[in-house]
């Protein structure tokens, strides 16, 4: 059973309160992504997926239509299981290490710290740290690994008693937490609060640019609010007293940004010259002008086009398909492009906590990647495509029995 929601608490943008009047695109009805069912039968919710194109600070949004403390009080996300993540964080940490020279005297505070993934690399080098996770269920794991964990969220208000608590962190990361903010000016102002004068904040987050050049609309879905350009980011992190001083390109989550954030009053820090860089080319590819995103929609309906051919004709030839990952995007994907249970007949996930569960929407039932071997599926398609190296490299075997990995983004693609 499907129940439609309309009730929309935003008409207006998020940053800068001006009315948002452009759609540039419509993904139709859609269950929250990480709301898996633990029986087909089970009722759920949908709602609008429309996003938003602010014409006067060039944020891109959807509307808040859930509640966050009910989106991320429990939630299904593991950040452990992924090697390749893994070793994006322990670089990340060897780095920002050797370039700022934190040491046993500081502290460092990470937002969304999940399972203490990333912070139990600093943990390895006596480093001080202090988790900050709203879901409960994943804070316990973190606790289990030794990493002190708060489980609330963020903003103002927890910045402030942290302070009065003498907590001020050297350094705030934030990874893949931004985009899931609906009250951005909060949450900066508390980025602020938090760190002292000489404070550094770190945060990674996709970028716009590469979600439109690479055809990237899975990766909209209720539980990301925003989609970030670094011109919108820099005017909006100004207002609150912070400034981005340097920029990072990452190839992770199919290209993102990591930004480095200081006081104003700052003068140790110098601006790095790649930040003018990049937002001459932010605005050269259009991401201020609203025709690049009607061009983007245009694009979004050809992979919907591409794959539900791709699946009608493997089942026209009795070609079996099955799934890759339980991720977020690939509930987008498998929604917007109408592709259920009679075409793809189950997904495998590493992670025990979905096994057993059904795709939100689609009705597809989660399995371990043991069944396999044991299937030998014609194609796999792997919705979590910006690990697909990863995973194509964990399961070549199924060449054995002729078997081939799809991937459906930028474009729908087959590999031997």
């Amino acid at each position: 059973m499907r129940f439609q929601f309309n009730i929309v608490k935003q008409r207006k943008c998020r940053l800068c309160n001006s009315d948002l009047e452009h759609v540039i695109l419509d993904l139709g009805p859609t269950p929250l992504s990480n709301s898996f069912l633990k029986t087909k039968s089970e009722k759920e919710f949908v709602f609008p997926l429309k996003v938003y194109f602010c014409i006067n600070c060039f944020l891109v949004q959807i509307p808040e239509y859930e509640n966050p403390e009910k989106i991320f009080s429990n939630y299904p996300y593991f950040s452990s299981y992924s090697e390749t993540w893994l070793e994006h964080c322990k670089n990340y940490v060897n780095m920002v290490i050797e370039k700022f020279g934190f040491d046993k005297n500081n502290l460092v505070v990470e937002i969304a710290s999940n399972d203490g993934y990333l912070l139990q690399f600093f943990k390895k080098v006596n480093i001080k740290i202090l988790g900050i996770e709203p879901a409960f269920n994943v804070a316990k794991i973190a606790e289990e690994k030794g990493i002190p964990t708060i489980t609330k969220f963020f903003g103002e208000d927890l910045a402030k008693k942290l302070v009065n608590e003498g907590k001020k962190a050297d350094l705030v990361i934030g990874n893949n937490v931004l985009a899931h903010v609906p009250n951005l000016n909060d949450f900066i102002s508390g980025l602020n609060i938090l760190t002292p004068t000489n404070g550094i904040i770190t945060l990674e987050f996709p970028h716009l640019l590469k979600l439109l050049q690479n055809n990237q609309f899975d990766t909209i879905y209720h539980e990301h609010f925003s989609y970030f350009s670094l011109i919108t980011l820099e005017k909006s992190f100004s207002r609150h007293g912070l400034v981005i001083f340097d920029v990072d390109e990452l190839t992770t989550h199919g290209g993102s940004l990591r930004i480095y954030l200081k006081h104003i009053d700052n003068n140790q820090l110098p601006i790095s010259p790649k930040i003018k860089k990049l937002q001459n080319i932010e605005i050269e590819s259009g991401l201020t002008r609203l025709k690049t995103y009607e061009n983007f929609a245009v694009h979004v309906n050809q992979v919907k086009k591409q794959l539900q051919q791709f699946c009608m004709d493997a089942k026209n030839k009795n070609k079996k398909i099955i799934g890759y990952g339980a991720p977020a995007k690939g509930n987008t994907l498998l929604n917007y492009c109408q592709i259920n249970n009679e075409l793809i007949e189950y997904t495998v996930d590493v992670n025990p906590y979905k096994q057993g569960l059904f795709l939100p929407g689609t009705k597809i039932p989660i399995k371990s990647p043991e069944v396999i071997r044991k299937d030998k599926p014609d194609y796999i398609l792997i919705l979590p495509w910006n690990l697909k190296d990863e995973i194509m490299n964990q399961h070549r075997y199924i060449s054995e029995w002729g078997g081939r990995f799809v991937i459906p983004i930028p474009e729908v693609k087959i590999y031997k």
